[in-house]
């Protein structure tokens, strides 16, 4: 189940760098983070779901590489991003 247009707007004015910013890396890697943890918790239910446990590493490895790229433009951003989601560096 996708997020609801008001979840996006919350997350999307948390993180935005400017107004009217949605795709910034640290917006991107904020929808991200939000979309892996709910289909984390659909995989604790149902854990023979194949299709969306792919699905989920697809999303974690576009999380990845959008950390990564933030790190080599900034890494004062990176630090920040990772603390306000709650994951190790």
């Amino acid at each position: 189940m996708p997020l609801s247009t008001t979840q996006k707007q919350e997350i999307i004015n948390e993180f935005q760098t400017v107004k009217g910013d949605t795709g910034s890396p640290e917006v991107q890697i904020a929808l991200l983070s939000k979309r892996i943890q709910r289909l984390a918790d659909h995989l604790k239910d149902h854990a023979h779901d194949v299709h969306s446990r792919r699905g989920l590493l697809s999303m974690i490895a576009k999380r990845r590489r959008l950390i990564n790229f933030l790190k080599k433009v900034d890494a004062k951003r990176v630090s920040e991003i990772l603390q306000k989601i709650g994951l190790k560096d």
